[in-house]
């Protein structure tokens, strides 16, 4: 059975992460987050932690002269290859690369758009009720309820920024899915277990659909 590629979009708190982790884990397959940077930083010859700080930020060329120049290599600074666009193709390269050795899930990085022409692909968006989320920041950054809202807030309308911008499309808008879920009705867990019956489903489809096409239906 061929191996299928995943990418998961999330709201922050919603669990997306460890949603895409045990997904992974659960189908046998390799998972990419922050893993992509250290990869785009390696081909691109920038450090891994310049990609960090401006990790599914479109903004960073504001902060740009606030980084100390180490962070650069000497012959990249004045080289075409530093600037937004830049960089999301390195990226984009890196994501690209990960995904021709088979069954992977991919966590945000536009990978949905990326990835579009991929056969076997399958895009997931994960959301939760505010009050949901509220609660998994408040224990992850131990911070108050308002102090958590504002993290949210932040941290969405950069992504949502930096998706619409290189994708041409709206973050986390259902029409850029195959299946938009609430991760709070079933909880991390279960709805792992649901996604990857989902992916199950999926699968068995097209390769009935590819036998009918082939004649052997």
């Amino acid at each position: 059975m061929d191996t299928m590629i995943i990418t998961v979009g999330r709201q922050l708190g919603s669990g997306g992460r460890a949603i895409g982790k045990l997904i992974a884990d659960k189908l046998g397959y390799a998972f990419y987050d922050k893993e992509i940077l250290n990869m785009a930083a390696k081909e691109s010859g920038f450090s891994e932690k310049f990609f960090e700080q401006n990790d599914e930020n479109r903004g960073f060329m504001r902060s740009l002269f606030h980084m100390h120049m180490p962070h650069l290599s000497d012959d990249n600074f004045y080289d075409n290859r530093f600037s937004p666009a830049g960089l999301f193709k390195f990226q984009s390269d890196a994501i690209t690369h990960a995904a021709s050795d088979g069954g992977c899930v991919f966590v945000g990085r536009c990978a949905d758009y990326i990835l579009r022409d991929h056969a076997n692909l399958v895009n997931i968006f994960i959301s939760a009720p505010v009050s949901w989320r509220v609660e998994h920041v408040m224990k992850r950054h131990d911070c108050s309820y308002q102090e958590a809202i504002k993290i949210i807030d932040k941290a969405e309308s950069a992504r949502a920024s930096y998706y619409n911008y290189y994708t041409g499309k709206r973050w986390g808008d259902s029409a850029s899915y195959d299946l938009c879920i609430d991760s709070s009705i079933l909880g991390i867990e279960e709805t792992a277990e649901f996604i990857c019956n989902f992916v199950h489903k999926v699968q068995s489809t097209e390769m009935k659909f590819n036998g009918n096409v082939n004649g052997n239906g």
